[in-house]
C-alpha cells in the first residue's frame, strides 16, 4: 500500500525507461513474428515431410512459430500495462504536487505524511492578520483530494502488479499469450476472474470447508465496491442462486457444521455478500434491471432446502442488512414486500408472524449478524433502509399501492403509519434465546434515523455534515407527532427509545426554536429567534414556509422531549445534545470574547441559556417521574436509576466536532447534534474539554443504599441544574475575557439558567408510562 510521501516523491524515470524498452522489444518481436510466420512456418507448411518428420518436426516448427506470436502479445501487454501505470502514477504525483503548492495560499500546510493543518494557527495570528482563514469545509476538501490521488496510485499499483505476475506466469517454457490493451482492460479481466472464482466456491454451498469460506470472504472483501465484479458475480449466481445458497446455509437440519463451529465466518460472509449485491444493484444494464425485477418476483416464492422452506423475501432481506443499495430497487423491493405480507395476512386480519414464521419444524437461521434469526423479512429490510438514507426517506414519505394489478381501487397504505402503529411486529428469538419484539423495533429505529438525519444510522463520525432536507424534516414531523402523542408508542416498542433520542438530538435546534414560543399551539417562531437552522439571510434549509414557521408547536416539542426522556437512553442523549447545542448557540450569538459589549448585546445569550435550562428541566422531570413509576421507592433499583440520570455528561467529553455537527461518541455512539455555526467556537471547545462528573461515580454501593430516594432525587435535580450552567460557564470562562467580565457574565447568565429551570415546572409534562402486567 503506497503512502502519501511515496506517491509525492515517486521517481518514475526507471518506469518510463521500461516503457521505452518494452516498446522497442515490441517492434523487434513484430518483425520476428512476421519472419517466423512467413518464413519458418510457411516453409514447414509447404514441405512434404513423411513419416516421423511429419508428426514431430512439423508440429514443433508450428509451435515454435506460434511462440513468436505469443511473445509479441505478452510483450505488448506488458508495455501497455507499464505505460498506463506510469501515466496513472504521474497524474497522482502531479495532483499531490499541485495540492502541496496551493495549500499555503489557502492558509493550510501539508506535512510529509499528508496531514493537513493550519499554516498559521488561529490562536497564533496577529490582530492585523488578513490572510486566508480556511474553514472546516476547506480542510475536508483538501483531505478528500489527497485521498483520491493516493487511491488512484494504489489502484494502478494493485492492478499492474497482479497483471504483470499473471503475464509472466508459471510456465518457464511458454509465453502466456494474454492480451491486455490497457490497465483498465486488465482490471476488468481480473474482476471477471475473481467473480468466476467466487462462483466456483459458491457452488460448494454448505459443503465448503472453513478455508474455502475464508477464500470466498477474501474475494468479496477485495472486490465488494468494484461494480464490474459485483455485477458479474450477481448475474453468474442469479437472483434465486443467492437465495438458495443462503437458505441452505441457514438450514439447521442438513448436518453442516459451519453454522455451529464457524458463526464468525458466516457473519463475515453475510456482510460481504450483502455489500457485493448492493454494489451490483447500481448497474443499469438490461441484465441487472432484469435481475432486480426477478429478485422481487421471487420474494413471494418458497426457497426449498432439505429441512426448511423460507420465502425469497425472508432470505433476501438478510442479504441487504448492510451496504449501499440502489435507492429505486430498495423502494420497489419494500413495496413488493409489504404487498406480499398484506396478501399473506389477508390485508392485516392475521398477525404478521402467521405469514413468516414456520408453523412446524425448525426455523431457518438466516441472519448471522446477531439480534435475531432473520425470519421476519421486515427486520432485514429496515436495517437496509438504515444504511440507505435516500431510500429510507422516499419510502416513509410515500404510499404503497396494495393492489398494483388494479389501478382503479386506489387501495393505498402509508408505510410510516403501518410500521410505527398498525403492524403487529412478531416476536423474534434474540441472542439470549428469549422471544422479544426488540429486534424489529430496533431495526425500525435505525430506518427512521437514516430517514430523518440523511445519514446511515451507524455512519462513521469523521467528515459528517448536517445534510437534513425538507424531506427528512417531513418524516421527523411524523415522528414527533406519533411518539409525542402518547407514551405507549415508545414504551410498547422496545428497542426504539435510543433511536428516538438520536433523532431528537439531530433536531435539537428546531425543538429549541419551538420551546422559545409563549403559546403551546402557535406555529410561528419568536421574531429573531437565535435557534433553528436559518442561514444569514433568514432562509430555512427546510423550505420558505419554515423561515419563520415551526416544524411543530411548543406543546408537541414538550411532549416529545418529555416522553423520549422517560427512558434512560433518551434522557441521556437528549441532555447531552441540548447542552452542546446551547453552547454552540452561545458561541454564535453572544458577544465575541475580548470585545466590548453592553447590556443589550446579551439578550440572545440570556434567551439561549433560559431555553436550554428549561429543556433540561423538562427532561430531568420526565425521567424522575418515570423512575418513580418503574421502581419501588427506596429500592436499590430506584436509587441506581436516579444516580445514573446524570451520567449523560460523559457523552460531551467524547464529542467530535466537524462540519457543522458535533458527534457524541462517549457512549451515545454516533449521535449527530447540529451546531449553530459551521466553525466550532471557543465555548464548544471548552465545554467538550470540561471534566465530566456524575452521581453514579460519587457513591459506593453501600453509601448509595443508605440514602433515601427523595434525597438522591434532590441531589440529581441539583446536578441537573448545575449541568444546565455548563454552557454558560464554558462561554464566560473564555481566556479572552477579563476577570471582571468573567465574573459579570457568570453572575448575569446564571440568573437566566435558574429562571429557565423554574419555568420547566410550569410545563404540563406527559404522564409516565405505567407498565401492564
Amino acid at each position: 500500500m503506497l503512502k502519501f510521501d511515496q506517491v509525492l516523491h515517486a521517481r518514475l524515470g526507471s518506469l518510463k525507461e521500461a516503457v521505452t524498452g518494452w516498446s522497442e522489444a515490441v517492434s523487434k518481436l513484430e518483425k520476428s513474428k512476421e519472419k517466423a510466420e512467413s518464413g519458418l512456418q510457411g516453409k514447414a507448411d509447404k514441405a512434404d515431410w513423411k513419416g516421423e518428420n511429419a508428426g514431430v518436426t512439423q508440429a514443433f516448427v508450428r509451435k515454435t512459430a506460434k511462440e513468436f506470436g505469443d511473445a509479441l502479445t505478452e510483450a505488448t501487454s506488458i508495455r501497455n500495462i507499464l505505460r498506463d501505470a506510469e501515466s496513472e502514477f504521474q497524474a497522482a504525483k502531479a495532483e499531490l504536487e499541485k495540492l502541496v503548492a496551493e495549500a499555503p495560499g489557502k492558509g493550510m500546510r501539508i506535512d510529509q505524511q499528508g496531514a493537513v493543518s493550519h499554516l498559521i494557527r488561529p490562536d497564533s495570528r496577529s490582530k492585523d492578520y488578513d490572510g486566508p482563514k480556511p474553514e472546516v469545509a476547506d480542510f475536508e476538501a483538501m483531505n478528500a483530494a489527497i485521498k483520491a490521488a493516493v487511491d488512484r496510485a494504489n489502484n494502478a499499483d494493485d492492478v499492474a502488479s497482479r497483471a504483470l505476475r499473471g503475464l509472466v506466469g508459471t510456465d518457464k517454457n511458454n509465453f502466456s499469450g494474454t492480451k491486455y490493451d490497457s490497465l483498465a482492460a486488465a482490471s476488468k479481466a481480473q474482476d471477471a476472474e475473481d467473480a468466476h472464482a467466487a462462483y466456483e466456491l459458491y457452488k460448494k454451498g454448505d459443503e465448503a470447508t472453513p478455508a474455502e469460506i475464508d477464500k470466498l470472504n477474501a474475494l468479496f472483501k477485495a472486490n465488494q465496491k468494484d461494480p464490474y465484479f459485483a455485477e458479474k458475480f450477481a448475474l453468474e449466481v442469479g437472483p434465486k442462486g443467492s437465495m438458495e445458497y443462503w437458505a441452505d446455509m441457514g438450514d439447521p437440519s442438513d448436518g453442516s457444521r459451519l453454522g455451529v463451529d464457524h458463526r464468525d465466518k458466516l457473519k463475515e460472509l453475510q456482510t460481504n455478500w450483502s455489500m457485493t449485491l448492493a454494489t451490483a444493484t447500481h448497474s443499469k444494464s438490461p441484465e441487472m434491471e432484469q435481475w432486480k425485477a426477478d429478485v422481487i418476483k421471487a420474494g413471494s416464492e418458497p426457497i426449498q432446502t432439505r429441512g426448511t422452506s423460507p420465502y425469497g423475501f425472508q432470505v433476501m432481506s438478510n442479504l441487504m442488512r448492510v451496504g449501499d443499495y440502489d435507492d429505486k430497487f430498495m423502494k420497489d423491493y419494500g413495496n413488493g414486500l409489504v404487498v406480499t405480507e398484506r396478501k399473506m395476512t389477508h390485508d392485516g386480519r392475521l398477525p404478521a408472524d402467521r405469514a413468516w414464521h414456520a408453523m412446524g419444524g425448525m426455523p431457518s437461521h438466516l441472519n448471522w449478524q446477531g439480534g435475531d434469526l432473520g425470519n421476519d423479512p421486515m427486520i432485514g429490510f429496515m436495517e437496509g433502509l438504515g444504511h440507505n438514507p435516500k431510500a429510507s426517506t422516499d419510502f416513509f414519505n410515500s404510499s404503497i399501492d396494495l393492489t398494483p394489478e388494479n389501478s382503479k381501487d386506489n387501495k393505498k397504505l402509508d408505510p410510516f403509519d403501518y410500521f410505527t402503529k398498525d403492524r403487529e411486529w412478531p416476536e423474534e428469538l434474540n441472542d439470549k434465546g428469549d422471544r422479544t419484539k426488540e429486534p424489529g423495533y430496533n431495526a425500525l429505529g435505525h430506518a427512521l434515523e437514516s430517514a430523518t438525519t440523511g445519514h446511515p444510522y451507524d455512519a462513521e463520525t469523521e467528515g459528517l455534515k448536517d445534510v437534513r432536507t425538507k424531506e427528512n424534516a417531513e418524516i421527523m414531523q411524523k415522528v414527533v407527532e406519533r411518539y409525542g402523542s402518547d407514551p405507549k408508542y415508545m414504551h410498547e416498542q422496545p428497542g426504539l427509545d435510543d433511536s428516538l433520542g438520536k433523532m431528537g438530538a439531530a433536531y435539537i435546534d428546531e425543538l429549541n426554536r419551538s420551546l422559545e414560543t409563549d403559546s403551546d399551539s402557535s406555529m410561528e417562531e419568536v421574531d429573531g429567534s437565535p435557534f433553528g437552522n436559518n442561514d444569514d439571510k433568514g432562509n430555512s434549509r427546510f423550505g420558505k414556509e419554515f423561515d419563520t414557521g415551526l416544524l411543530w408547536n411548543r406543546g408537541d416539542a414538550v411532549n416529545f422531549m418529555g416522553i423520549v426522556s422517560q427512558s434512560e437512553a433518551g434522557h441521556s442523549t437528549l441532555s447531552a445534545a441540548e447542552s452542546l447545542y446551547t453552547t454552540s448557540v452561545l458561541d454564535k450569538v453572544g458577544p465575541k470574547p475580548g470585545t466590548d459589549f453592553d447590556e443589550r448585546d446579551l439578550t440572545d445569550a440570556r434567551t439561549t441559556l433560559r431555553i436550554g435550562s428549561e429543556a433540561q428541566g423538562i427532561m430531568d422531570g420526565s425521567r424522575m417521574a418515570q423512575i418513580d413509576m418503574d421502581y419501588e421507592k427506596d429500592s436499590e433499583e430506584h436509587k441506581k436509576a436516579v444516580a445514573k440520570s446524570t451520567e449523560w455528561v460523559k457523552f460531551g467529553v467524547g464529542a467530535v466536532a466537524a462540519g457543522g455537527v458535533v458527534a457524541l461518541t462517549g457512549g451515545a455512539g454516533g449521535v449527530l447534534v447540529p451546531l449553530a455555526a459551521e466553525t466550532v467556537g471557543g465555548a464548544v471547545t471548552t465545554f467538550i474539554g470540561m471534566e465530566a462528573d456524575d452521581m453514579a461515580e460519587k457513591y459506593e454501593k453501600d453509601e448509595l443504599l443508605k440514602k433515601k430516594s427523595d434525597d438522591l432525587k434532590a441531589e440529581a435535580l441539583d446536578s441537573g441544574k448545575e449541568n444546565s450552567l455548563r454552557p454558560g460557564v464554558a462561554y464566560a470562562t473564555d481566556p479572552a475575557w477579563s476577570v471582571d467580565e468573567r465574573r459579570y457574565l457568570r453572575e448575569e447568565l446564571v440568573n437566566y439558567v435558574r429562571t429557565g429551570r423554574l419555568h420547566a415546572a410550569d410545563n404540563n409534562l406527559p404522564d409516565p408510562y405505567e407498565k401492564k402486567d
